[in-house]
C-alpha cells in the first residue's frame, strides 16, 4: 500500500488507535507512563504532527511543540511507526520534516527526552546528530542544534 505523508491531519481517536498499536516498543511501555486517550488528545489540539498514513491507518507520527516564543528550544513529544511499517525510513522522514519545521520557524534547537534502555531510538536520534545531554534516572535529554555556525 501507498503511503501518504500529511501534516496536522490525525484526530485523537486515530492517535490514540496508533499509540496503542505502538506501545509495547516504548521503553518502558508508554500506557505505563501516560493516560493514552488523554495523550492522544494533547497531541492532536495542541502539537504539530507530521504523518504517515496507509489509508485509514496512521502508521507513523512524530509529534512536537515549536511554541516557545522566544524560539529557542522545540520539543518532540513522540515518534513512532506501527511495528509492520517500521524499516522504511518512516521516521527518519517524519523527524526530518519535524527538524525541518523548527528550523524553518527560527527555533535554535530541537530537544526530546528517551529511555537510556531505548537504544534503537537513541540509534535514530545520534543519526539524525541529536546529543546526549542531562539525564535523571533513565530519562536522558538529548539536543539538536539548529544553528549554523558562522
Amino acid at each position: 500500500m501507498t503511503l501518504a505523508f500529511n501534516t496536522n491531519r490525525a484526530d485523537a481517536s486515530a492517535i490514540e488507535t496508533h499509540l496503542r498499536a505502538c506501545d509495547a516498543q516504548f521503553v518502558p511501555h508508554l500506557s505505563d507512563r501516560v493516560d493514552l486517550a488523554v495523550y492522544g488528545a494533547k497531541m492532536a489540539s495542541q502539537a504539530v504532527l507530521f504523518e504517515a498514513w496507509a489509508g485509514d491507518t496512521l502508521v507513523g507520527l512524530v509529534a512536537g511543540y515549536a511554541n516557545d516564543p522566544k524560539k529557542h528550544d522545540s520539543f518532540v513529544t513522540n515518534v513512532s511507526v506501527l511495528p509492520d511499517w517500521q524499516g522504511q525510513s518512516i521516521a527518519n522522514r517524519l523527524l526530518s520534516a519535524f527538524i525541518d519545521h523548527a528550523r524553518t520557524a527560527g527555533f535554535e534547537r530541537v530537544v526530546l527526552s528517551v529511555d537510556a534502555r531505548n537504544d534503537r531510538a537513541r540509534a535514530l536520534y545520534h543519526k539524525f546528530g541529536f546529543t546526549d545531554g542531562s539525564s535523571e534516572g533513565t530519562a536522558l535529554e538529548m539536543t539538536f542544534n539548529l544553528r549554523t555556525e558562522k
